[in-house]
């Protein structure tokens, strides 16, 4: 089976990706990988992100990777948190609060407006390739389902009447921006020779 290290110690990240290539490829974390240091995202964009994580891995370890960054971007805040999503709230980084700055911001805001997007770079053979997933929604009032991780408690997609958090895995991949970035990189790689 070919190998492809996902760049990143994210172990919600890593089973959505596993489920979504299980039997296809074999992704190694970056821990599994030898790497323990935690991989800068000092971009101004989604896309500087996730290449800036991808080629340090590539130029450090010679592997075939991709990486990925992911932005909530809600209408009534200008795009925030946007590339600022994990770290919203500051240092350390904590969902808990970023979704209670978020909450908090979106006090007494009538447009709920929000999407999610991921890009996912790739580094395979020297080549890069970049994927991006997009869902729109609204922020809900307060925290709803413990599933997911993130802002998935406080994100109802369009058309839906659940959080993310209370979709399962397998629900929310089908419909989800990393979803629909991961479809486009697992299509590219079940079809590409390496």
């Amino acid at each position: 089976m070919k190998k492809i290290c996902f760049a990143s110690n994210n172990t919600k990240k890593l089973e959505e990706i596993r489920a979504a290539l299980s039997g296809k490829m074999d992704i190694i974390s970056l821990s599994e990988l030898g790497c323990t240091e935690e991989l800068a995202e000092t971009g101004d964009t989604l896309y500087d992100n996730a290449f800036q994580k991808a080629r340090y891995v590539f130029d450090r370890y010679g592997v075939d990777c991709f990486a990925d960054d992911t932005g909530l971007e809600v209408a009534a805040l200008d795009g925030a948190p946007g590339v600022y999503s994990g770290r919203f709230a500051g240092e350390p980084r904590s969902d808990q609060r970023n979704v209670d700055l978020l909450l908090h911001k979106m006090a007494g805001i009538p447009n709920r407006e929000a999407s999610f997007r991921t890009v996912i770079a790739l580094i395979l053979k020297g080549k890069e390739y970049a994927f991006e997933g997009k869902v729109d929604g609204v922020i809900v009032h307060e925290r709803v389902g413990d599933k997911g991780f993130g802002y998935d408690p406080v994100f109802q997609p369009t058309g839906f009447k659940a959080t993310f958090a209370e979709l399962t895995m397998e629900e929310k991949n089908q419909i989800s921006h990393r979803g629909r970035a991961v479809a486009k990189l697992v299509h590219f790689l079940l079809t590409a020779d390496f």
